[in-house]
C-alpha cells in the first residue's frame, strides 16, 4: 500500500507523508555535482486535513436519551 501525498510547503512537489511528516526527498531540479541535499521541507510535520468529526456536536439530544453522566 502506497503513502498519501500531499504536496511540500517548500518545494511544491508531491511528497508521501509518513507518520504525519513529509519523507525525506530532494529539491527540485538536477544536483550539482555529487553532493546529496534534502529539501527544507523534508522531515517537515505535514498539516493535519480537515478529518470529518466522529459525533456531530452540535445536535441536540434524541427525545427520550438521557445524558451518559
Amino acid at each position: 500500500m502506497s503513502a498519501p501525498r500531499r504536496t511540500c510547503p517548500v518545494c511544491t512537489r508531491q511528497i508521501a507523508v509518513v507518520g504525519g511528516r513529509f519523507a525525506r526527498h530532494d529539491p527540485p531540479g538536477r544536483r550539482s555535482g555529487y553532493d546529496l541535499v534534502s529539501c527544507p521541507g523534508s522531515r517537515r510535520l505535514a498539516p493535519l486535513l480537515g478529518a470529518p468529526p466522529l459525533f456531530a456536536t452540535d445536535e441536540p439530544p434524541a427525545p427520550g436519551q438521557q445524558a451518559l453522566f
